[in-house]
């Protein structure tokens, strides 16, 4: 399955990632996007400062108003269209 960079605080949603078999990775910080597929952030403190720099390739999802089974739906769709 996919490796997938999870918020340190979204453990709901580190589970459930876990439970479908991804390869869950709990970012901390910028280099723990090395080499995900795709990138779970909490949405709270997203582009605070107006900056664009991106540390990986595939999709980020902010998982602001949604639930952990949303986000996974949402992570099983970035991955097939990136196939």
């Amino acid at each position: 399955m996919a490796r997938i960079g999870v918020e340190e605080s979204l453990t709901d949603v580190q589970q459930k990632l876990q439970e479908d078999g991804h390869e869950v990775i709990t970012l901390r910080q910028e280099q723990d996007a090395n080499g995900c597929d795709c990138c779970i952030i909490s949405g709270q403190d997203e582009n605070v400062m107006g900056m664009q720099d991106t540390a990986i390739q595939g999709a980020v999802i902010s998982a602001q108003g949604l639930s952990a089974n949303d986000i996974s739906q949402e992570v099983q769709q970035r991955l097939q269209q990136q196939q």
